[in-house]
């Protein structure tokens, strides 16, 4: 069983390696990859907006897909003191502030409910071959998901493959999917290359 403390120490690190050329290229093609999910006949996409300093996933690139094809985007504002993010509307007009934490977030906008936004693509540190995923251990993305409908897709965004376990509460929710820049892992069916 993965240690938590033990796994985030490590994907850091992982990450701290990576060039910035790397990332970049790295993220374009999980950006491809995401384009074979059968996913593109909804309407609300969430999306996180990486920390450039933490080496996350550069969004950018799927952000262009789902602008591309019209989608409604959804981004999210995170408040450190209640733990809990609200979510608005990525809109022509809407005004990114970078937090103290290094998050672009909206300043403002249309809130959206968490019910209605039918693809959340989640961040990670780590996950494993079943799903279930490590974050910076603030709970954000944990008390979001709970709030989703049962139908929401939630795709986990790595540069890196599946740990074997990561040991997990009963409360975790599971990612449906898993986007690396070689392959797609369904966690519905077998672990495959799409």
């Amino acid at each position: 069983m993965g240690n938590k403390k033990m796994l985030r120490l490590k994907y850091k690190k992982l990450r701290e390696e990576l060039s910035e050329e790397s990332v970049e290229t790295m993220s374009l093609q999980i950006a491809n990859q995401a384009l074979k999910l059968p996913i593109w006949d909804k309407t609300y996409y969430h999306i996180f907006l990486p920390i450039s300093e933490k080496k996350e996933v550069n969004t950018e690139y799927l952000l262009h897909i789902l602008q591309g094809k019209d989608k409604s985007i959804v981004v999210s504002k995170a408040d450190f003191n209640s733990g809990e993010m609200k979510h608005f509307l990525l809109q022509e007009n809407t005004v990114l502030k970078t937090s103290e934490y290094g998050i672009p977030e909206p300043v403002s906008g249309i809130e959206i409910s968490p019910e209605i936004i039918e693809v959340i693509f989640v961040p990670l540190l780590a996950y494993d071959q079943n799903g279930h995923r490590i974050g910076y251990g603030k709970g954000f993305y944990d008390r979001f998901l709970e709030k989703c409908s049962p139908h929401t897709i939630f795709i986990g965004l790595s540069f890196f493959d599946a740990e074997p376990e990561i040991f997990s509460a009963v409360t975790d929710i599971p990612l449906n999917f898993c986007i690396t820049p070689k392959k797609i892992i369904d966690f519905q069916n077998n672990p495959l290359s799409l």
